[in-house]
């Protein structure tokens, strides 16, 4: 009997599937890391994931390990340096995004004490469990990610479109959206049961 195949997604490239084995899904309520995706959610905008997991790595020495505090004061001067950064999506509105989305991340945390409070409510305080069979039953967005995308946009972020608020919720484990079939479904499901 072969081993329950993991979501077809992810490949074989040994980057992309310890990204689906180890992290995508994984419930995550760490403002650093909550903030990385955001950011890198955005950045993948028009691109692959994949695109952006090779370069992650140089984004966090170009944006400062994703600090908000220090991304939030980035100058005109800054973003030109980094468009002159060849290892990194050199695109000035992603940049700009990156940093308006800095301030509007550290005006949330002040409000509610930490982002994850506030971003979690969006899917009721717990990871939304989906049980999908196939790739084509998984949506692009939902009615949550539609309430996200519209609440950050009126606090003043940028590419957080409803599409990549989706994105975004599948990778922070907001929602189980692992196949049925994938051996990561349960070991998800799990953690979410013991939260």
């Amino acid at each position: 009997m072969t081993a329950p195949a993991r979501c077809a997604w992810c490949g074989t490239d040994p980057l992309y599937i310890a990204y689906h084995d180890l992290e995508w899904g994984v419930p995550s309520h760490d403002d650093a890391h909550l903030f990385e995706m955001l950011i890198l959610e955005g950045q993948q905008a028009g691109l692959s994931w994949i695109t952006i997991l090779k370069k992650r790595e140089y984004f966090r020495a170009a944006l400062d390990g994703f600090d908000p505090e220090r991304i939030a004061r980035y100058t005109p001067t800054r973003i030109e340096k980094l468009m002159g950064n060849a290892r990194i999506i050199r695109n000035r509105l992603k940049l700009n995004a990156a940093v308006k989305n800095a301030r509007a991340f550290l005006a949330l945390q002040a409000e509610f004490g930490s982002f994850d409070r506030y971003i979690w409510s969006f899917a009721g305080g717990q990871a939304i469990q989906y049980g999908f069979h196939s790739p084509q039953e998984i949506p692009v967005t939902s009615a949550e990610s539609d309430a996200m995308s519209r609440a950050l946009k009126k606090r003043g972020f940028s590419f957080v479109g409803s599409t990549i608020c989706y994105s975004f919720m599948q990778a922070v484990g907001m929602m189980n959206d692992h196949l049925v079939s994938c051996p990561r479904y349960a070991a998800i499901r799990a953690m979410h049961n013991g939260h």
